[in-house]
């Protein structure tokens, strides 16, 4: 599939790539890592073409499709809607059509040419066998998986923020099914809904992947080779993620063992040369020795990667019980449209939580309210007795200014009253030891910067510590750190991050922001993934049972538990609750009836359409259409297109509002 021989780099005076050679099968599923600016990107772009090597080859085959995903911004037209933007993901597709539209016309003119007819018929089966005919809807279908609402399918793609439009870009790429696949750190710009969305997609993928992530949740579950870029090399591991993070400490251990052995070697030669150096007996011997001592070669010690060392989170002074409360807390920026409404939350101090969702659910705009950076719209937030808050905002990099050191950023925070060898422990604690606190903010990585800003908050330790994606920009190494120190740090902490196995490593319970409240589960991220899986199951089971025997038992009332004997005490007769039920559930089923009508209709629709469309493609292929009838059977394909994508988007808004009709209908 692809083969780098003798590869060689040269980029700003530096070698990225010398001599550098590695293969990649067919279908092989490849995680590309290695520290900042080692050049994995460059390899990329190298396989793509976007660069040419200075000495040696890229191979590959001459037909390849190619799908690349690259950190910059989509280029289009400003009145390029985003739904015909994702359309354009194979680039044969509107050339095909095209081709085909001609045919037609000429057809119309010179009606049954069979030549023409041939050629037609070929170009209708490519243009099936690539999804032309399907490209809307599956284009619909990868934008909602990233969490785009179908009311803006229709909006220029230049109105979206730069994270939207790379996820735009994305469902582009994904939905050009290419031979081989290049993806750019894709989960960046992505909320953990729709990374899960990613790696689910990713799994289905039947072609060759390459994959730069810092995200080790993707690297783990997609991943079955490894590709190490460091130092001008390429090191290929036959093996995930974490058996290359395995396999590289054992060869470290090992490289290590023999550079001893060999300095061991070279110690013994040398002393015997000194030792009989002036004895004309042993002048054979000594020059024996001495060629020896030539021979003998350094040890192919693998250099270390990432970010070196721990982060040490400074102990945080005591505080009260209770770290805040929120009560009834809601925000709007409009005063019409509210992102959240009334919230209430009380947290004790030491707890650590993971705020999840997708993307506009207001978890920013949370974490800015409860650090005090924004007073919410209604409601109050209440922070405990000598409570400290320590907040790292998503713009953590616009706040540093770029002339100055960042032993002097920490200076600035400390307020002047820490002595230099205090500030330089601090920043040793975050990575910055010796010459590198000298450094100025402008030319600090984005994953130094970041450092730097955790150091700046621990001037002055705090004992509440609110985090906005706080791996953003971080290695894996930096990461594994942090979540470490975040872990053993005893104070209170709440962040938002979208880096699963960070989730996993570092928070012992999760909130859960949907259109329709917060929700806590007191438990880590896999307990939280194992209650969603159970309630989705649940769920589907109550779909099943739908429309059940009235004279199943009766459930306590919703928000009552029927196990608690409080609850028992307030239901009070049961004879008297059943009717109650009874007379509920006559209420509302009309509304169930009339939602379950809607989801067939739309559902008939649908399945209807799909039939017609099969047997229109059979006649293509049969061969036995009045050639004057083709171009209107290919309009009619269109409209068929057409009209099961607006039934799919309908139907999946009625159908998840029957699911939730039910929820309520059955919880009488």
């Amino acid at each position: 599939m692809l083969d780098f021989r003798n590869v060689s780099k040269l980029l700003g005076g530096r070698d990225i790539f010398r001599s550098a050679s590695f293969r990649v099968n067919r279908g092989e599923r490849v995680g590309v890592v290695g520290p900042n600016g080692a050049g994995k990107t460059t390899l990329f772009s190298l396989i793509a073409g976007d660069m040419t090597p200075d000495a040696g080859d890229v191979v590959m085959p001459e037909k390849i499709r190619l799908g690349y995903l690259r950190q910059q911004l989509p280029s289009a037209g400003p009145e390029t809607e985003l739904l015909a933007y994702v359309e354009e993901a194979s680039g044969e597709l509107p050339a095909i059509h095209a081709e085909i539209e001609a045919l037609e016309r000429r057809l119309a003119e010179t009606p049954g040419n069979a030549g023409l007819l041939n050629s037609l018929g070929e170009l209708q089966s490519r243009y099936e066998h690539l999804g032309g005919y399907d490209m809307r809807h599956r284009a619909q279908a990868a934008l909602a998986g990233l969490g785009f609402d179908p009311d803006t399918f229709s909006r220029p793609l230049a109105s979206f923020s730069g994270g939207w439009q790379m996820r735009a870009s994305m469902a582009r790429v994904l939905l050009g099914e290419p031979d081989l696949l290049l993806l750019d750190e894709p989960s960046n710009y992505l909320d953990i809904p729709a990374v899960e969305w990613l790696q689910h997609r990713l799994k289905s993928y039947e072609g060759t992947l390459m994959l730069i992530s810092h995200d080790r949740f993707l690297l783990n579950s997609l991943t079955d080779v490894t590709l190490e870029v460091n130092s001008g090399a390429v090191t290929r591991y036959p093996g995930g993620y974490t058996y290359y993070v395995r396999e590289r400490a054992a060869r470290q251990e090992q490289s290590e063992a023999a550079r001893k052995n060999i300095e061991k070697r070279r110690h013994q030669l040398q002393d015997n040369i000194n030792r009989f150096r002036a004895k004309a007996t042993k002048a054979a011997q000594v020059q024996s020795w001495i060629k020896m001592l030539e021979k003998i070669e350094d040890a192919d010690i693998p250099e270390q990667l990432h970010f070196e060392g721990t982060i040490r989170i400074p102990e945080p002074p005591p505080c009260g019980i209770e770290a805040f409360r929120l009560e009834h807390v809601s925000h709007t920026y409009d005063g019409e449209r509210f992102i959240f409404r009334d919230l209430s939350l009380e947290v004790p101090s030491g707890e650590k939580i993971g705020i999840v969702g997708y993307n506009g659910m207001g978890k920013t705009t949370l974490l800015k309210i409860i650090a005090g950076r924004m007073q919410p719209a209604e409601g109050s937030v209440r922070i405990g007795h000598k409570v400290i808050t320590g907040y790292q905002a998503q713009e953590f990099g616009e706040i540093l200014p770029g002339e100055k050191k960042a032993f002097d950023v920490v200076k600035d925070a400390a307020g002047g009253d820490l002595p230099s060898q205090r500030i330089r422990e601090i920043l040793g604690a975050f990575g910055f030891t010796g010459d590198s606190a000298l450094k100025t903010c402008s030319v600090l990585s984005g994953g130094e910067k970041i450092r730097l800003c955790f150091a700046r908050i621990f001037v002055r330790p705090p004992n509440l510590l609110i985090l906005d994606e706080p791996t953003t920009h971080l290695d894996v190494s930096a990461r594994e750190a942090l979540q470490n120190a975040l872990l053993k740090y005893p104070g209170t902490v709440c962040l938002v991050s979208h880096d699963v196995e960070f989730l996993r490593g570092s928070v012992t319970s999760i909130l859960e922001m949907t259109r329709s409240g917060i929700r806590r589960y007191p438990g880590g991220f896999d307990y939280y993934r194992e209650k969603k899986a159970e309630e989705e199951a649940a769920a589907q089971l109550r779909e099943k049972a739908a429309g059940g025997s009235a004279d199943a038992p009766a459930d306590a009332p919703a928000g009552v538990s029927s196990d608690n004997p409080e609850s028992q005490a307030a239901v009070g007769n049961r004879k008297d609750l059943r009717r109650e039920k009874a007379a509920r559930r006559n209420e509302l089923a009309p509304k169930k009836r009339k939602l379950e009508k809607e989801v067939a209709r739309l559902e008939k629709i649908i399945a209807d359409g799909e039939r017609e469309k099969e047997e229109i493609m059979a006649s293509f292929a049969r061969g036995d259409l009045d050639p004057a009838a083709i171009p209107e059977k290919n309009k009619r394909i269109k409209e068929i297109d057409y009209d099961i994508s607006k039934a799919m988007l309908e139907w999946e808004q009625a159908a998840a509002d029957l699911e939730e009709f039910r929820r309520e209908y059955d919880s009488i």
